[in-house]
């Protein structure tokens, strides 16, 4: 089976972690207007329920993601770029 470009750059969450070099999980992939499930490969072990990224569509239903937050849900903490930092 052909690779599945359209996952690539897809979030998902986890419903099986998985164990980096150890072994696979499964994520269900927000894709085509609904949600389907893939095997998923990461380079490191990722727990159930972490949001994860499609980096690689490798084809047969299996992917491989990394760990991922949305950067407008989960805004960085400290400063805010245009407050200067500084104390007024």
């Amino acid at each position: 089976m052909a690779p599945d470009e359209a996952v690539i750059g897809c979030t998902g969450e986890l419903v099986v972690g998985t164990r980096g070099a150890g072994g696979p999980g499964e994520v269900l992939v927000r894709v085509r207007g609904g949600t389907e499930t893939f095997i998923a490969y990461s380079d490191e072990p990722l727990t159930r329920g972490a949001t994860v990224l499609v980096v690689e569509s490798l084809g047969h239903r299996q992917v491989s993601v990394m760990a991922w937050s949305d950067p407008l849900l989960d805004p960085p903490l400290g400063p805010s770029p245009g407050d200067g930092g500084g104390a007024r």
